[in-house]
């Protein structure tokens, strides 16, 4: 009877199998390694009934140029996980930049829009760190960068589904969430991060003991984006604390072979892998591109008809800005089209960004968006028109976008709305070799939507102040681009544009004014971005757009597939005069000529012949009774002024005296209290303090009489006698006693 092996055998074993598998594979590899700078496309592939990996000794199969993943020499742990994830065939990127990834180069790969990238840098990462026998202890081995939040977290999915049998532990750094510090706990102890810029940045500069000096794979997807400009200062950060001795690997739609980029990354001998440079198109087979004139003022007219007539198919809308989308969002929800509405661009929080990103790939919608939902995205279920408003600011743009319809083997229709002077830009994706069709509108089928922002505005304030942001956020998109060929802020119609957004008025521009100070902006406008007014807001009644009914069977008649002639673009331009106006827009001031002859009027008489002008004159004057009418209304205006006349004076007349008689009243009054205050002074006399004064006026004053002698007393008392206003030589003798026995008399009792 056997015994049951133990855990500790069998670890063993399981070890000492991965050690001879790591060793089968490198051997493999280094037997079939393609020569630099061939193309492993060339190479004939392997035959179905051909043995792989050893066939004798120090003998192996070859791997350039197979079409298979289990072909490959790969690890038995990420065969499963590509099995298990349905991957069973390569890509011509995959197939072209495999057998040199495996080998240790740096690669820089370009393929078309929904060719399978992905996987052609997510595999040699894996096998990087398994031969490498990576493990917890060893830390970061390979940081993998993607310029979008939304792309990266489609990445790390791709990761986890074909590299769930290996033991690498792996993190998703992106912005835009609050576990900051729990990231921070765990960082270094990760061996693949797939993160975006900002983030990792961050943790290079805040979180301790960061380190990834030994770091094996570093991955640049969209790399021309992540190059670019608005990267360039974060990318140099994080590459001045990266370690020289790694392996490079770029994949985008529209590679960078700018020497400068190349030098920054420190590439060794690069191979480029461009499976579709030699490609009569530079966009899918199976995408169908068209383009066609719309006037800026008839934007959201054509998108509002689009709609209506595609209600049935899951559309992605570009727009240039932010607030553009955030206002033809709430506008087109208020009006209710028929279809579920969503919107997604870089100013909203992580958590609905992710949910409005996964709910668009499983439902029928429009999703309006920025260019943060234009690389690499690929939605679950097929996007089945692109339609762009806004040109994009180039031609690599323009593939980016149009790439999130008709990947890998289904197909897809894309619409590019061009302004008559963004006709340059249809000449230049011609000369890349995009094969897109240029037609004309049907404009028997355009649904005017002008009247109903217009009245939407006028109730809410808040989507004014969108509308407004919108208006001047475009017009800056279009200032600060680059190719003045295509982009001319001086040739959009401002005042038509703002109408068609239903603004009052045409906001205020200050970025134009500030450069063109002095001069006339945008033809007779002087604009600044300023405060509208808001009390002009014309209350229009809302148009019965909402039950407007289009089958979505006969949608494609919006779209004529005729060509029109690039040229004599008057009539062809103008997709119909059918918007209501929505305001009346400013003219031009018309200069009046005095000396220009004046128009007459003829008359004729009963037989036919024209009466000399004096005779009509004297008719009119004799018999007119319009005359007559002028004179009694004249009349009647004369006496009514005459009455209004003698009633003013009247008037002016009572206002005078009553003003006189309120002034003598005040005047009276004045001199009555001028009198009383003299009367004041003279009682109060000439006391030395003159609270004492005060005090004696309220009191009862005593009277003395004169007695037979003449000492200090008497005096005093003639005094205070003659203080009370009573002289006593003026009463008589008689008087006195009377007095006197009244006094006693009132003792007494």
């Amino acid at each position: 009877m056997k015994r049951p092996k133990s855990r500790q055998s069998i670890r063993g074993q399981k070890r000492l199998s991965e050690l001879q598998e790591i060793e089968l594979l490198e051997s493999w590899i280094e037997f079939g390694k393609p020569q630099s700078g061939s193309n492993p496309l060339a190479v004939r592939p392997l035959a179905p009934d051909a043995p792989i990996g050893r066939i004798d000794g120090n003998t192996f199969s070859l791997y350039a140029g197979c079409k298979k993943f289990d072909q490959l020499p790969l690890s038995q742990k990420t065969k499963d996980g590509l099995r298990d994830a349905k991957y069973t065939k390569m890509t011509e990127i995959q197939r072209a930049s495999l057998p040199q990834a495996l080998c240790g180069r740096d690669i820089l790969g370009a393929a078309k829009t929904g060719s399978g990238k992905t996987l052609a840098f997510i595999v040699p990462v894996l096998e990087k760190l398994y031969r490498a026998r990576w493990g917890p202890e060893d830390g970061v081995g390979s940081i993998i960068i993607s310029p979008t939040r939304e792309l990266a977290s489609q990445l790390f999915e791709v990761l986890k589904s074909v590299g769930k049998h290996h033991a690498f532990s792996a993190a998703l750094l992106i912005g835009g969430r609050k576990d900051v510090d729990t990231e921070k706990e765990h960082v270094n102890g990760m061996n693949i991060l797939v993160c975006t810029p900002g983030r990792l940045l961050q943790h290079m500069d805040e979180t301790p003991n960061f380190d990834c000096s030994q770091l094996q794979v570093f991955v640049l997807d969209e790399a021309d984006r992540i190059l670019d400009v608005g990267f360039k200062k974060a990318l140099n950060a994080i590459i001045s604390q990266l370690p020289k001795l790694r392996q490079t690997l770029l994949f985008s739609a529209t590679q960078t072979k700018s020497v400068q980029d190349l030098a920054r990354l420190s590439l060794k001998d690069p191979e480029y892998v461009s499976v579709h440079e030699e490609s009569v198109t530079a966009t899918p087979n199976r995408l169908h591109q068209t383009a066609m004139i719309v006037p800026l003022d008839q934007k959201l007219d054509m998108l509002w008809s689009f709609i209506k007539a595609h209600l049935n198919s899951k559309i992605l809308v570009f727009l240039s800005s932010c607030k553009q989308v955030k206002f033809v969002f709430e506008a087109f929800k208020k009006l209710r089209p028929g279809i579920p509405l969503k919107c997604l661009h870089g100013r909203m929080k992580q958590d609905r960004r992710m949910g409005i990103y996964s709910q668009f790939c499983e439902q029928r919608s429009v999703l309006f968006s920025t260019d943060v939902a234009s690389r690499g995205l690929d939605f679950n279920k097929a996007v089945d028109w692109v339609v762009q408003v806004d040109c994009p600011e180039d031609v690599a743009g323009y593939i980016h976008r149009v790439g999130r319809t008709a990947r890998y083997l289904s197909g897809g229709k894309s619409v590019l709305f061009l302004l008559p002077s963004e006709m340059k830009m249809l000449e230049k994706l011609q000369e890349k070799k995009i094969p897109i069709q240029f037609i004309k509108a049907n404009t028997k089928r355009l649904l005017p939507v002008s009247g109903s922002l217009t009245a939407l505005l006028a109730k809410s304030e808040d989507l004014q102040k969108l509308a407004h942001r919108a208006f001047i956020t475009y017009l800056r998109s279009i200032y600060i681009q680059q190719d003045k060929e295509v982009f001319d802020v001086m040739k959009l119609p401002v005042e038509e544009f703002s109408a068609s957004l239903g603004l009052p008025m045409t906001p205020r521009i200050r970025f134009l004014k500030q450069k063109n100070k002095g001069k006339k902006v945008l033809g007779d406008l002087s604009l600044q971005e300023e405060n509208f007014d808001k009390e002009n807001l014309l209350e229009l009644p809302r148009k019965n757009l909402v039950t407007s009914n289009l089958e979505d069977d006969g949608g494609d008649e919006l779209l004529l597939s005729k060509e029109a002639p690039l040229e004599g673009q008057g009539k062809e331009t103008n997709i119909g005069d059918v918007a209501p106006a929505t305001r009346v827009l400013k003219k031009k001031r018309l200069k009046i000529n005095v000396h220009r002859p004046m128009g007459t009027k003829v008359l004729f008489d009963d037989e036919g012949n024209t009466p000399s002008p004096l005779a009509t004159l004297a008719n009119n004057i004799e018999g007119s009774d319009d005359l007559i009418k002028h004179d009694k209304v004249y009349e009647r205006y004369a006496a009514l002024r005459e009455e209004m006349s003698q009633q003013l004076k009247e008037d002016k007349l009572r206002d005078r005296q009553r003003r006189k008689e309120k002034r003598m009243k005040e005047k009276m009054k004045r001199k009555r209290g001028q009198k009383e205050g003299d009367e004041e002074e003279e009682d109060v006399g000439s006391s030395d303090e003159e609270g004492a004064g005060r005090k004696q006026l309220g009191k009862r004053s005593k009277i003395y009489f004169d007695g037979d002698s003449d000492s200090d007393d008497d005096t005093e008392r003639k005094r205070d006698n003659k203080t009370a206003g009573i002289k006593a030589d003026s009463i008589s003798l008689a008087e006195q006693e009377e007095l006197a026995l009244k006094l006693l008399s009132s003792m007494h009792s």
